[in-house]
């Protein structure tokens, strides 16, 4: 067979395009992870990118700026959003020159090569036990703002600041969702500059907490994806099928009721634990397979919420590893969708960097298995 050198290099891109047609665009912009490393026996960063990549996940949170995490996630292609922990909010928030050296220390050095898309300023703060931080979050959140922007960095690196369920005075039915009041003088504000500077609304939904808070009256079908009755809200008529929607509805509800009603809200964790105390109803493997199993096919759908039909559900799965140093509930240590040796904690279509009891849906053998098939072809052309 005569085949011109352009010809064969069609056949190679092709065939190369082909054995990544499964995952090429599986979670581009609606799945992330949070890689929390609470832990002392999780892979290394660069390991931990390796996991990523093969998984094609596109996104990611971290809780920190560790410098060598953001040295591994360089040329990954992977988004990135920072952490500014609490610990640092009343030093920023009252000092331009702190937050300039903080920008200047964890951002301006790594980018563009490690693409850090966000600064989450402070985690779960209004609602939170320590109220001195209630009252220092905003003026944080604009003096890290503020930073960027003088470092021209501004349009590129988003500033937010997730939120606990703890911010609701009532999230049911969804239509019902609103803010406690106590909350609102610091939530409001927050909201305006958020408005302002066009960041989304980031919100921690567990399906998972509110099931174990209440396992005798909510069905544990509707918490995990899995066919049921679902509810209807009786003010809006919507029906829900499942109570991750349910949950986004009521914070666009509550949004709305605060005069944000265009706001976006991300879900900056969800998640479902593999293993409980006794105590903690429906913390099994199989749960937390089928709940993040269902959630990714959610999430590939690319589509809104009842409420928000055309408004994309973004979200970042809590957690990328089980952290063996987490403190509180056996839970707390289990919300891995990689065991702390990388290998995959349960089958979702992953692939761990070690073999598992776990089969996944997809692995490297496979890729390899592809990838001679398609040389052993391609000798075969140029040979005939």
């Amino acid at each position: 067979m005569d085949l011109s050198l352009s010809s064969l290099l069609f056949i190679v891109l092709l065939l190369v395009t082909l054995t990544n047609v499964p995952i090429a665009s599986a979670f581009t912009g609606t799945y992330g992870v949070n890689y929390g490393r609470i832990a002392d026996n999780i892979p290394s960063p660069e390991s931990v990118v390796t996991l990523m990549k093969a998984a094609k996940i596109k996104n990611t949170r971290i809780y920190d700026a560790d410098h060598e995490v953001l040295k591994a996630f360089k040329g990954s292609g992977i988004e990135i959003i920072i952490g500014l922990g609490n610990e640092f909010l009343k030093d920023i928030g009252t000092s331009q020159d702190r937050a300039m050296d903080w920008v200047k220390n964890n951002v301006e050095p790594f980018v563009p090569g490690t693409r850090i898309r966000g600064i989450a300023v402070g985690n779960e703060v209004l609602g939170g036990a320590d109220q001195e931080l209630w009252q220092v979050l905003l003026p944080a959140v604009k003096n890290i703002h503020t930073a960027l922007d003088l470092l021209h960095l501004a349009d590129d690196v988003e500033v937010s600041s997730p939120h606990s369920a703890g911010v609701f005075a009532s999230s049911f039915p969804p239509s019902a969702g609103a803010f406690k009041e106590t909350l609102v003088p610091y939530m409001k504000p927050l909201l305006e500059f958020f408005s302002q500077i066009k960041s989304p609304f980031y919100i921690n939904t567990y399906p998972f907490l509110a099931y174990i808070s209440d396992p005798e009256h909510i069905d544990i079908n509707y918490a995990i994806f899995k066919k049921n009755p679902g509810i209807e809200d009786a003010k809006t008529k919507l029906h829900y099928d499942n109570m991750f929607e349910a949950q986004i509805d009521a914070t666009y509800a509550a949004l709305e009721k605060a005069g944000f009603e265009k706001m976006e809200v991300i879900v900056s964790e969800t998640g479902w634990a593999s293993k409980g105390d006794a105590n903690e109803a429906g913390a099994t493997v199989s749960n937390a397979r089928t709940y993040n199993l269902n959630l990714r096919k959610r999430l590939l759908k690319k589509k809104g919420t009842p409420y928000r039909p055309k408004m994309v559900v973004k979200a970042y799965v809590f957690a990328m590893f089980n952290e063996n140093l987490k403190p509180g509930p056996t839970s707390e240590r289990n919300f891995g969708l990689f065991k702390a040796d990388g290998s995959i904690s349960y089958d979702i279509g992953f692939t761990g960097l070690v073999p598992s009891s776990a089969t996944s849906l997809f692995s490297f053998k496979g890729i390899g298995l592809i990838y001679a098939a398609c040389t052993t072809a391609l000798v075969l052309l140029i040979t005939s």
